[in-house]
């Protein structure tokens, strides 16, 4: 066992995969190493779309046990998930409802139902949160509306990495990034905001103690460390996957213009302070909590979920890289608005695609090589689309955008998005959610005095993380 190097351990969970990732630092260089891989995906259950939370935390387990096998114990770990979606507990600390995945169908129709109890408008004036039919707000209405009695029943409502964090360590807090995509945070005052809730019919007692990233809530149980073999801290990273993407951007300004691009490409810049204003709502742009409370102003766009249907519905034939090459050598100039609620869980990604170019009388892709074009030529204009906005929202010109995440690593998307853009492309790191998640947990530890520190050590990792 080598004991001369202290190791941090993300866990980094998406809506596909989850990975364990140990990172540690070697002559001045950070360094990532990959433990543990597995699936994730939406389940139907009991006519609902939900997360198996049992088997990510096996799978969780898993990696810790690995750690062991290696010999490479970390000083402490953090879990990183997407947003909005949660549990609910009963007073013994029990889930007491499936946890519902935010592309389930339930919040069909929640907009108008919330909107008797709270206008669109002082919603957004409030929380500065994107108006999007998932936010925890529509999906806790939904529950009020068709089964009031699981409300009733609840003592605490944990976010999903909140509630893995509490299976490993005993404690259970609200992280601040990931009650940020709530759309019941306060953007502000940076707490629960009691009007909201109060007006929604919520019970107040289900909304527990938020904490800021880099909180070290305690260690594993006695319980786990049996289970694993050994002891560490347990420290919440900036829990939502985005907050943690985004600290880890080697940029040198200090608002830089990014996409963090993976299932979802999340599109914006960094700022000290939110822009409630009613034109960002009209823009339909977000103010999501960030490390140190900084604000990630940005805009959710449906991303790389297109082609990952995609993929899966030719039986997984194509790699991505594959995919890439052949959408470059298509002529379809097709192209749809990324963002159309048709593509959100459509029951065939393909045809949906098909229906809207049919549609608007545009040539209709028939092979993989032109939904694939489809696709990134959509994505990319999106982009641009994206950037002008923020330009004229942000009263700012970026010269650059950097792209983090797996989509990092498409570069035939890159291509097309400098091309539409006509700005400059930095790409990688692709794990940047880990390193993220791993950075709050050094800086927690003393290892970073700041995030600046660890952005300049992030650009100079070139070998280890790039």
């Amino acid at each position: 066992m080598d004991c001369s190097v202290n190791y941090f351990l993300a866990i980094d969970i998406g809506a596909s995969s989850g990975r364990h990732l140990l990172g540690y630092m070697v002559d001045d260089e950070l360094m990532l190493e990959e433990i543990h891989r597995f699936p994730n995906e939406m389940k139907q259950k009991g006519g609902q779309l939900i997360w198996d939370i049992d088997l990510l935390f096996n799978e969780i387990i898993t990696g810790l046990k690995k750690c062991r096998e290696v010999g490479k114990i970390p000083s402490s770990v953090g879990i990183d998930t997407w947003g909005v979606d949660f549990v609910l507990l009963d007073a013994e600390m029990k889930m007491s409802s499936p946890a519902v995945a935010y592309r389930d169908k339930r919040t069909n129709g929640m907009y108008e139902e919330t909107d008797r109890y709270i206008p669109d408008r002082t919603l957004y004036a409030k929380t500065g949160i994107q108006k999007l039919i998932f936010n925890t707000i529509y999906q806790l209405m939904a529950i009020k509306k068709q089964s009031p009695e699981t409300l009733d029943l609840a003592h605490r409502l944990l976010f999903i990495p909140d509630y893995l964090h509490y299976l490993l360590s005993g404690v259970a807090r609200t992280e601040y990034t990931i009650a940020s995509t709530s759309g019941l945070l306060n953007a502000q005052s940076k707490i629960w905001d009691d009007e909201i809730i109060s007006a929604c019919k919520f019970p107040r007692k289900i909304f527990g103690e938020i904490v800021p990233p880099g909180t070290a809530i305690g260690e594993l149980t006695q319980d786990i460390q049996k289970q694993v073999g050994f002891n560490c801290k347990v420290v919440m990273p900036a829990s939502h996957d985005t907050a943690s993407a985004v600290m880890a951007i080697p940029a040198v300004c200090d608002q830089p213009l990014y996409i963090s691009s993976g299932t979802w490409s999340l599109m914006g810049v960094e700022r000290p302070t939110p822009d409630c204003s009613h034109k960002s709502r009209i823009g339909n742009f977000t103010n999501e909590g960030g490390y140190g409370y900084r604000y990630r102003y940005l805009k959710n766009i449906m991303g790389l979920w297109m082609i990952q249907c995609v993929k899966k519905e030719l039986g997984d034939k194509y790699s991505y890289t594959q995919l890439c090459d052949m959408a470059e050598e298509s002529t379809n100039t097709a192209v749809v608005d990324a963002n159309d609620p048709r593509f959100l869980a459509p029951d065939n990604m393909t045809q949906a695609i098909q229906d809207v170019c049919a549609e608007t009388n545009q040539t209709v892709p028939q092979n993989a090589g032109d939904l694939a074009k489809v696709i990134y030529n959509s994505l990319a204009i999106c982009y641009s689309r994206t950037a002008q906005e923020l330009e004229t929202l942000t009263g700012q010109t970026y010269d650059t955008i950097y792209i983090v995440g797996g989509g990092a690593k498409a570069d035939y998307l890159n291509k097309l998005t400098a091309k539409h853009t006509t700005k400059t492309i930095k790409a990688g790191p692709s794990e940047a959610t880990a390193i993220g998640n791993i950075a709050a947990q050094m800086i927690a530890a003393g290892v970073f005095e700041n995030l600046n520190e660890v952005r300049a050590v992030i650009r100079a990792s070139k070998g280890g993380l790039l």
